[in-house]
């Protein structure tokens, strides 16, 4: 297979000018990988926000109390992020936030590109003036401090429905969701999402000259 990209700065550039969930979703079900959607409750906080990048899985668990060490491992799971990489935070009950503003300001300068919360995320104003592509189930300021702790990190992590993440997975947000790109298929899925999305663009020329659906389709093979 022609190599499409050196490195993965160069990947991640070239999916966001060219790609969107939508298309890289649809070649992951005809490669058989068909639970790689996050729960569809998981939504940017703003409609222009995109993510990806590699994923740094966190791990949460509720508790009743801060005790000794408030947080858990979060700053250390926060300290630890790296160019590129993306914050997936699971595990927690929907009772508090587990992203903000300040997380985001140390993520930004770690070179880190997004959150992805199976819950929710607090001092919205701020993250928005930050432009930090975070997505979560909603805002709710409702601290973890005394409610949740990070456990573990970097480490497999499972969402509703299935979806497993692991360490160094690609996750790819926009506005129609999150899905996860195995990083055993990422090469195969990214190579098929940009033969598909530049053949989509010979269909959606193909209509508006007023072909038929049912020939574009069977034409084109992409619908």
């Amino acid at each position: 297979m022609k190599k499409l990209w050196k490195d993965d700065a160069a990947l991640f550039a070239l999916a966001k000018q060219e790609l969107f969930t939508a298309v890289v979703g649809d070649v992951m079900d005809k490669l058989g990988l068909r639970r790689q959607f996050l729960p569809p409750a998981i939504q940017p906080l703003r409609q222009d926000m995109v993510t990806i990048g590699r994923a740094m899985p966190v791990l949460e668990a509720d508790c009743f109390e801060e005790g000794r060490k408030p947080f858990g491992y979060m700053l250390e799971a926060l300290d630890d992020l790296r160019t590129n990489e993306v914050y997936v935070c699971a595990g927690a009950s929907p009772t508090y936030a587990l992203w903000g503003e300040l997380m985001s300001i140390r993520a930004m300068k770690l070179g880190a590109v997004g959150a992805v919360m199976d819950g929710y995320s607090r001092d919205t104003h701020g993250i928005l003036s930050l432009g930090f592509p975070t997505f979560s189930r909603g805002c709710y300021a409702q601290d973890q401090g005394p409610r949740g702790k990070v456990i573990e990190f970097r480490v497999p992590i499972e969402m509703e429905g299935g979806v497993r993440i692991e360490p160094g997975d690609i996750v790819f947000g926009d506005l129609d969701g999150v899905c996860v790109i195995p990083k055993k298929a990422e090469r195969d899925v990214f190579a098929k999402a940009l033969e598909k999305a530049r053949g989509e663009k010979l269909v959606r020329k193909a209509l508006e000259d007023g072909m038929g659906a049912a020939e574009a389709f069977q034409k084109f093979g992409i619908m």
